[in-house]
């Protein structure tokens, strides 16, 4: 979490990121790439990303990157009460 926002995690051996949606063709060609699935449909946006899309430095840094910078104008989702 980054200013209250899902950013980047680890799941299993996987990332999930979440990244700004306009770059969804530019990041699904990546290494490792994997569309999220939530009730049958790909969430733009959000993937996980295999452990081979981020064994090199280099392409750690990608998706932080892409993920911090999405964050700023990303917007929180609505709390449950």
């Amino acid at each position: 979490m980054v200013n209250d926002k899902m950013c980047i995690s680890v799941s299993g051996e996987n990332l999930m990121c979440r990244f700004d949606p306009n770059l969804h063709e530019e990041v699904a060609e990546k290494r490792g790439y994997q569309p999220m699935i939530m009730r049958g449909k790909e969430l733009k946006g959000y993937c996980y990303v295999l452990p081979v899309g981020f064994q090199k430095e280099k392409d750690l840094k990608y998706w932080v990157k892409i993920c911090v910078e999405f964050n700023e104008k990303a917007r929180s989702s609505k709390r449950k009460k």
